[in-house]
């Protein structure tokens, strides 16, 4: 596909349930970031929508999933089972292993609030090759963060007071190739003018010195 086509819808069978995505890859793609929302968010969240299709432009390929069906996201204890979220990542990306499209693209994550969380235990329990976080409850992800060997960037709001100070405390604890972006004057939802552009900017940047 060229950068402004539209992903394909794709289905991705997991644990007895179908979860609904979107695959866009472009021509020449070397690596495939796989995105894992935040809860109460799915794969049309437009903030995340508006980074894959910036990462698209630069030559990377983009899988917007929902990590739950329509029934599990209706219940409040489910969007927020990260162990849950975690298993879906997985196996979503075991998906991406096995497909003839993708199985050949280096593989990273961007994860947003709670996704990040299940982002950076997915990263600990499989081998994926980046992984960026915006905005995320790194804190979630505590427990693993020091089995974590892929180049992990977090990206926070300087406005975003309580998340960033869990973001450095969590960076803290990283022992791989690591970066943090604090994008000033930005809240927890990057509305500010500029902001979520400048969120696109730094994760494009690290998937494509990690993934080419």
């Amino acid at each position: 596909m060229s950068s402004g086509e539209k992903p394909t819808p794709v289905e991705i069978p997991v644990d007895g349930v179908t979860l609904e995505g979107d695959l866009g890859i472009p021509e020449g793609a070397t690596g495939l970031v796989v995105f894992a929302h935040g809860s109460g968010s799915s794969r049309k969240s437009p903030r995340n929508q508006f980074v894959a299709e910036r990462l698209r432009d630069r030559g990377l390929g983009t899988l917007l999933f929902d990590l739950l069906t329509e029934q599990e996201d209706q219940r409040y204890e489910t969007r927020f089972d990260v162990d849950l979220l975690v298993d879906r990542l997985v196996a979503a990306s075991e998906w991406v292993d096995e497909e003839a499209t993708t199985r050949d693209l280096r593989v990273g994550y961007f994860g947003s609030s709670t996704g990040a969380a299940a982002a950076l235990r997915a990263a600990a329990r499989r081998d994926v090759d980046a992984v960026v976080s915006r905005g995320g409850r790194v804190d979630l992800a505590s427990a693993v963060l020091g089995e974590v060997t892929a180049p992990t960037l977090f990206v926070v709001g300087g406005a975003d007071h309580t998340v960033l100070e869990l973001n450095r405390e969590a960076y803290d604890d990283l022992t791989c190739e690591k970066s943090l972006e604090v994008v000033e004057g930005a809240g927890h939802l990057f509305e500010e003018p500029g902001a979520l552009e400048a969120v696109a900017d730094h994760a494009g940047d690290w998937f494509v010195d990690h993934l080419a």
